[in-house]
């Protein structure tokens, strides 16, 4: 929730860093990074560390989830935490996820040829759509691709400290689209769920005829958080542009990764179609390598030492160097920096290693973007989950994906995060 003491919570085109935080560049600002595995796990686990990553993008995500503190972030997180549970993950996954991507992959697969980059983000729009509670009742490819301009929007938004132009103009834009598609879709999205809990509290329908979605709960849960209804709106568009964005990305990477491994390593080409567990390992190694976020940041709230002895005064920035901390030869071997889907998981530790996070604000959709580990099950169980971008990745290959010759693949070069700007594949054996 805002604070009521904050003139700028209230505010979408503030860019005030978030409520208790420091203004940057003040007196006595310090900024101080991590980069061993186990310091960065006692910085994710700190009290008096808070998160400071979004400071810029405040106009998409303040007062959202990522960004809320103590007592509002439990609330919302105990809230929220029970939409992302198994039967959830399991629903998606086995029901909804399959269709989506037959029908987003199949006009590609037809001319022969798509670009994974906006291929990506559509497929894992769609779902996301789903995840956040915003309804598309056209259906239609001109309504997806209208909805996908307010993703990239939102994107640029929520990732304004990266972006290399104008960051005022930008901001203004951002202001305007949050603003339309909060009249276009997010409203009478609202209207819907509200007559559907109008007919649950009737008797009319059962709870479980409620949609499984973020904005379902809150909407339920509005009056019990006091959430304005500006924070309803960024809290959609957060899970809107976080549930596809960060697994769009991680779904490019990943195959691109498995194009690479597979150019030296032929023989494993049929554990890519055979084998799930293959292909979730795959997209784990490459969020180890290539996190969404190279960086954790935190604003220490208090004097902090961590168990380690390493200490951070009050109104300090805290680094946490992700790229390094996952690259750490101490922890993953000598070949850490590269990529190995066999490589084995040091004990205790993630195959990811902290690229989702850990502790209050380990990512809330871990589980379902990258499944949960398999190490253990055979490889034709139906019961476990591997994860929405796995199983996306893996439909992609069984397609007979393989990069274009004629079209290769670039950088984005108006982001400083290495976002793949193109990345041109064909089908088949054509």
């Amino acid at each position: 929730m805002p604070e009521a003491d904050d003139p700028t919570a209230d505010d979408p085109t503030s860019n005030a860093p978030t409520p208790n935080a420091p203004t940057p560049n003040a007196p006595g600002f310090e900024t101080h990074t991590i980069t061993s595995q186990e310091e960065a796990l006692q910085a994710y686990r700190s009290k008096d560390l808070r998160q400071a990553l979004y400071d810029a993008g405040e106009v998409v995500m303040g007062d959202v989830l990522v960004n809320l503190h103590g007592d509002d972030h439990r609330a919302r997180r105990r809230l929220e935490n029970r939409l992302f549970r198994k039967d959830t993950h399991t629903y998606y996954e086995k029901t909804l996820f399959p269709a989506i991507i037959d029908a987003t992959l199949a006009p590609y697969v037809a001319d022969d040829h798509a670009e994974l980059v906006s291929l990506s983000h559509q497929m894992m729009m769609n779902l996301a759509a789903l995840t956040a509670g915003v309804d598309r009742p056209q259906g239609t490819p001109e309504e997806t691709f209208h909805l996908y301009s307010y993703l990239m929007t939102f994107i640029e938004g929520a990732t304004l400290a990266h972006y290399t132009g104008d960051k005022e103009a930008k901001r203004a834009e951002v202001v305007d689209a949050l603003a339309r598609f909060d009249t276009e879709f997010l409203m009478p999205s609202i209207h819907r769920r509200r007559l559907a809990v109008a007919a649950v509290d009737a008797g009319e329908i059962d709870e479980s005829d409620l949609p499984r979605d973020v904005l379902t709960v809150l909407i339920r849960n509005q009056d019990n958080l006091e959430l304005p209804s500006d924070v309803v709106l960024r809290e959609t568009a957060f899970f809107l542009l976080a549930g596809a964005h960060t697994s769009a990305t991680a779904y490019v990477r990943t195959a691109h990764n498995i194009f690479l491994w597979l150019s030296d390593h032929p023989e494993d080409e049929e554990l890519i179609h055979a084998d799930t567990r293959f292909v979730q390992r795959c997209m784990h190694e490459t969020i180890r390598l290539q996190p969404s976020s190279p960086v954790g940041m935190r604003w220490a709230l208090n004097d902090v030492i961590l168990p380690s002895g390493r200490a951070f005064p009050s109104g300090s920035k805290v680094v946490i160097d992700l790229l390094s901390v996952n690259r750490d030869t101490e922890v993953w071997g000598s070949d850490a920096a590269e990529f190995n889907p066999r490589r084995p998981i040091p004990n205790g530790l993630m195959p990811w290693g902290l690229s989702f996070g850990s502790g209050m604000h380990a990512c809330i959709g871990q589980d379902l973007a990258g499944g949960v580990l398999c190490e253990n099950q055979a490889p034709d169980t139906t019961e476990h989950l591997y994860g929405l971008v796995p199983v996306a990745v893996q439909a992609l290959f069984d397609r007979g994906a393989r990069p274009d010759p004629e079209d290769p693949p670039f950088i984005d070069p108006s982001n400083v995060r290495q976002y793949w700007g193109t990345y041109s594949v064909r089908f088949g054996g054509s």
